[in-house]
């Protein structure tokens, strides 16, 4: 069992499936609300590693949706500034078991690193919402 601080968007379908996932391989979750956490620029850029900017962000954002935001055409520092200002932007979940962090909910990677049940289906995207227009935010309930 391995203890996971998991940064979520709250109302999110995906980060309650990922959590799901975890719980199910045995693992303790210590859950914050990635919106409302006041990241410093460090804190948030040592989740990313070496990933190029464009995968730090959640492509359904609705800045990054309308072209307001273009990831690809931002350096790291911009790119910083941004989801500190917007903390929709940044991808979820972000996951940090002692001082490892990591950004986003790939299940091979996850397994790799800290395991998950056997039987997770590997093929599933569980980063992309699955609504046509938006998840909700904190709040707001979608019918």
């Amino acid at each position: 069992m391995t203890t996971i601080l998991f940064y979520e968007k709250p109302g999110c379908a995906n980060n309650t499936k990922q959590k799901r996932l975890l719980l199910e391989a045995g693992h303790e979750l210590l859950v914050r609300n990635l919106l409302d956490t006041r990241w410093t620029s460090e804190e948030l850029r040592a989740f990313f590693g070496e990933r190029p900017v464009s995968e730090w962000f959640n492509r359904a954002a609705p800045r990054v949706k309308s072209g307001e935001v273009v990831p690809e055409a931002l350096t790291g520092p911009e790119a910083l500034a941004l989801m500190l200002e917007d903390p929709l932007l940044i991808r979820r979940p972000l996951l940090q078991v002692g001082e490892r962090r990591e950004v986003g909910f790939d299940p091979q990677r996850i397994h790799d690193w800290i395991g998950l049940a056997s039987g997770t289906n590997e093929s599933t995207n569980l980063e992309q919402c699955r609504r046509s227009d938006h998840c909700p935010t904190p709040g707001e309930h979608l019918s």
